[in-house]
């Protein structure tokens, strides 16, 4: 008997071991479970809070993108302003500047314009002719030409910078040189051009037309006659298309309206 209660204690006291055993491997078990989840959800909540602050980030990106395309509208706006001010008060200039040439002859110009075109019909012009074989006078009295008359192949604009076709001879000149006509002719026109500036038009006779620009201070109305030789105006500040080359006369000779080179009729 006293056998079988050792043997049964021996039993008992194995199995109240295997049950602690068993027992702490179930708290270990579910200690590292535990320590899962809540890893689990702090990984989560980290990347909540990354997705979070990245869509702050984008939010706040195309905020500014938005703000410099606004700031770059009113810039581009601004300076569309500008440059439309600039430009009415040129013609303004421009304006004044033309309607200071050209003066009416009589004092009743405005008030009796039948008048004046009955003395104008009346006036008696020398025949126009052009003579090809004497040619044309040098238009001032010194200057070189910087950019050659070129029909046939394009050359370089440094203000423009990029190469074109020329159908003039450009003529270097200080400001307020004086202009001389080439030749003797009729004006037919006095208008702005924005590339030329103010521009006188001759008909030279014989399907030949002279055309001057860059002027200022002209001398003569439309339908005036011009002794070759004689003063027409002088030389203005450069238009924006010749800042670079600076100061000068523009000079085309047209034969039936097709510009040839001028240099082959000068003297």
């Amino acid at each position: 008997m006293e056998g079988d209660r050792m043997r049964n204690k021996k039993i008992t006291a194995v199995f109240n071991r295997k049950s602690y055993i068993t027992a702490a491997v179930i708290m270990v078990v579910a200690a590292f479970g535990m320590t899962g989840v809540y890893y689990a959800q702090q990984e989560k909540k980290q990347e909540e809070q990354l997705a979070k602050e990245r869509e702050k980030q984008v939010q706040q990106a195309k905020a500014e993108d938005a703000a410099k395309e606004r700031a770059a509208e009113r810039e581009a706006k601004a300076r569309e302003a500008e440059e439309k001010a600039k430009a009415r008060e040129k013609e303004k200039e421009e304006a004044e500047a033309v309607s200071g040439i050209i003066e009416p002859r009589e004092n009743n110009f405005m008030d009796e314009p039948e008048v004046v075109a009955a003395q104008v019909s009346r006036e008696t012009l020398p025949e126009i002719h052009f003579d090809s074989e004497t040619g044309l006078n040098w238009p001032t009295e010194q200057g070189n030409v910087i950019l050659n008359y070129s029909m046939d192949r394009t050359i370089y604009f440094a203000t423009l910078e990029q190469y074109k076709y020329n159908p003039a001879v450009i003529i270097q000149a200080e400001v307020n040189t004086p202009v001389k006509a080439a030749a003797s002719g009729k004006v037919t026109s006095i208008e702005t051009n924005e590339e030329t500036g103010v521009t006188l038009t001759v008909d030279l006779g014989d399907g030949y037309t002279a055309r001057y620009g860059q002027l200022k201070e002209i001398s003569k109305n439309q339908g005036d006659y011009l002794e070759i030789g004689e003063v027409i105006g002088y030389v203005s500040e450069p238009t924006k298309y010749y800042s670079v080359e600076g100061a000068n006369l523009y000079f085309q000779l047209l034969k039936d309206g097709n510009p040839v080179d001028p240099m082959e009729y000068f003297e």
